[in-house]
């Protein structure tokens, strides 16, 4: 079940319902630029086939005084399931057409091994079915998997997960062997993207950037209207630019990187170091910088600083219209927000300091919710 097969000005019409319907037939024809009669024509077979549907009341907006009928994505016609794998748990969220989330569920996971994580994602898979009473065995089309670090969407394969220790995983063929339903692995952070793209802070947008501050720092990029993962699919890896000021020795090995500076595992290092403190948690390094403590506030602020050079390189690099951040690390964003923005507005180039910065506090479950989207866009917008 795919849009493979119907022309792109069908495939067009779809996706302008999926971000912007219900919408008139005319409004649909402005949105696209396509004719009255290509809009019939394109709508039709989708409409015959149960993609979109004439919904609620018509319009009067007809100059002849007819009212304009809306036509909407029919949501019910698929559902997908995404699941976010952490180095401790499974996040699992059953999604409709439009990734609205019909059921989420989490499941500890006991062992980072890769048979052991594909099991645990079939039986979460199975306990959202039940959840929402699914009991078909192609009630859902689709299934989207994601995971931090290096990952080829194309093949199924987990390049390299760092906080998993994976190396050349074929998670999707392992993960579809175990589930019977059709996988597509991305990474999480553009698959994120994806969501906010279609559904979130991103729509509408011709660019926009996800920046994403927790355990690790990476970025998913959209450019044009597409989520890019570039020629080697590690397109936004804002964590491992090399903005210098620091010997601390990053994940990758390397040093001089954001993330070696401004993930919450460096935070929480950095804070130890500061206050002598080798058994300080990130929870209590937050305590102590708001109640004022100098060298824990140090802290931040440095973060604040590196960060806010990754920023003004991503904006000074793709001229986006908006930067999202977002991640676990937001949670204490208000420690070095005014940072942040001062290095952004100091070392972005021209017009490129208009970016509009945002904050959004995105759980775990919009994150594989984001996998679900990747799922359904298999479907709906299918890669050339």
């Amino acid at each position: 079940m795919s849009l493979t097969g119907q022309p792109p000005a069908a495939v067009l019409v779809f996706q302008t319902l999926l971000q912007h319907g219900p919408l008139s037939r005319a409004e649909i024809g402005r949105r696209t630029g396509l004719s009255p009669g290509a809009v019939t024509k394109s709508a039709t077979p989708l409409i015959a086939d149960g993609w979109i549907t004439e919904v609620g009341r018509p319009t009067a907006e007809r100059a002849n005084g007819r009212p304009a009928t809306l036509v909407a994505v029919r949501a019910a016609r698929a559902r997908f399931v995404g699941v976010k794998i952490t180095g401790d748990e499974l996040i699992g969220v059953l999604a409709d057409l439009t990734a609205r989330p019909l059921a989420s569920r989490r499941a500890a996971l006991d062992s980072r091994d890769v048979g052991t994580v594909v099991l645990a994602i079939a039986r979460l898979v199975q306990q959202l079915r039940d959840t929402a009473d699914v009991g078909e065995a192609d009630a859902i089309h689709g299934l989207g998997v994601t995971i931090s670090g290096d990952v080829d969407g194309q093949t199924g394969h987990v390049q390299y997960s760092p906080f998993l220790n994976w190396r050349r995983v074929p998670l999707a063929q392992l993960v579809e062997s175990a589930t019977a339903i059709p996988t597509v692995i991305e990474n999480d952070v553009r698959a994120l993207t994806v969501a906010e793209q279609w559904f979130g802070a991103g729509a509408g947008l011709s660019s926009f950037a996800l920046v994403t501050v927790g355990a690790g720092i990476g970025a998913g990029l959209s450019v044009g209207g597409r989520v890019i993962s570039g020629a080697h699919g590690v397109a936004g890896e804002v964590g491992h630019l090399p903005v210098g000021g620091t010997e601390r020795t990053c994940t990758c090995g390397n040093t001089g990187c954001v993330e070696a500076v401004a993930s919450t595992h460096a935070i929480t290092e950095q804070a130890r170091q500061a206050t002598g403190d080798a058994e300080l948690t990130m929870e209590e390094a937050v305590r102590l910088a708001h109640a004022g403590d100098p060298a824990v506030r140090g802290v931040f602020t440095h973060a604040g600083h590196t960060l806010g050079l990754a920023l003004a390189s991503v904006a000074n690099l793709i001229g986006p219209e908006r930067i999202i951040i977002s991640g676990e690390g937001v949670a204490s964003y208000d420690l070095f927000a005014d940072q942040i923005r001062q290095t952004f507005a100091d070392h972005a180039f021209g017009a490129a300091a208009d970016c509009d910065l945002v904050v959004r506090s995105l759980p775990f479950e919009e994150w594989a919710r984001g996998g679900a989207a990747v799922a359904a866009q298999r479907v709906f917008a299918p890669a050339k």
